[in-house]
């Protein structure tokens, strides 16, 4: 049995292999495609999503994952654990944290953790739990220090069409068009637990990208923690990731860099060609 176990809402967009790597067990989000209701990653992908919406269908809608099945699953994860720490997507963005708090008061021993962040924003904070849990550490050390990382991600992505924001609502048609007719690229992060819009670029998506990355990295370039930093994309080209991937790789400042595919939740959001850097600072 291990002593503390890891696990994390889909959201936190980890591949198979690094939720195997550190052993931390991911929760499917539903995602409501034409009125049916689908699991995130296991029955329903992000290439499935932008097909229907390619040929004409609705943009898909989440779902927070509910209060029964966060109990279930807890009990079922409790079996191999003395405790478990679980993550969820920001209280900002969801009603899943508050769903995993009430499931936890109801199964003994679980421990859950407000990311107040998205995609893996939280899987870093899933990662270092995991490292911490590793190397013997308490419980009640690894929370708080928790507590103190999670106020410390730098998190954002920028995005190519506003077709997706647009059709789930959350901009204006004319915002949109406006947005395509000028070829602009916004740049949207993580603050305070809610999504705000940083910067707006404007030209070929592989350019913007470029410069996102350049400016990013230059004003926290003295206080990234240098151990991994996140590339995570919903379809984008393998052009356009090695190309970040060496400019990220040329700066010297992070031993390790994880490429990783957005899952359903931001890329029905977000839409194809959405690309994000997520990495820690100092303090």
């Amino acid at each position: 049995m291990k002593r503390i176990g890891i696990s994390a809402d889909s959201s936190c967009d980890l591949s198979a292999e690094l939720a195997e790597q550190y052993g931390i067990a991911v929760i499917p989000q539903a995602i409501i495609m034409d009125g049916k209701t689908y699991r995130d990653g296991i029955e329903l992908k992000p290439a499935d999503i932008f097909r229907h919406v390619s040929e004409g269908g609705e943009i898909c809608s989440t779902t927070a994952i509910n209060t029964a099945e966060y109990c279930g699953v807890f009990s079922e994860l409790r079996k191999e654990c003395g405790a478990l720490i679980h993550f969820t997507i920001g209280s900002g963005l969801s009603s899943c944290y508050q769903n995993a708090v009430l499931a936890a008061n109801e199964v003994p021993g679980v421990t859950v953790v407000d990311s107040m962040n998205l995609t893996t924003g939280i899987g870093y904070l899933a990662v270092a739990a995991a490292k911490m849990a590793a190397v013997g550490m308490e419980l009640e050390e690894i929370t708080a220090k928790l507590e103190e990382l999670k106020a410390h991600m730098d998190v954002s992505f920028v995005i190519d069409k506003l077709d997706y924001l647009k059709k789930g609502g959350r901009c204006s048609a004319v915002t949109a068009f406006g947005a395509n007719l000028l070829n602009i690229k916004p740049s949207i992060c993580m603050k305070n637990g809610t999504l705000a819009v940083e910067k707006k670029y404007r030209g070929a998506f592989r350019q913007c990208v470029r410069r996102y990355i350049e400016e990013r990295l230059d004003a926290v370039k003295d206080r990234c923690v240098p151990d991994i930093i996140f590339l995570t994309h919903a379809a984008c080209s393998e052009a356009v990731l090695e190309e970040a991937a060496d400019l990220i790789r040329s700066r010297g400042i992070f031993s390790e860099i994880l490429v990783t595919e957005a899952g359903c939740t931001v890329s029905s959001h977000c839409g194809p060609n959405t690309l994000g850097i997520i990495f820690a600072v100092k303090s």
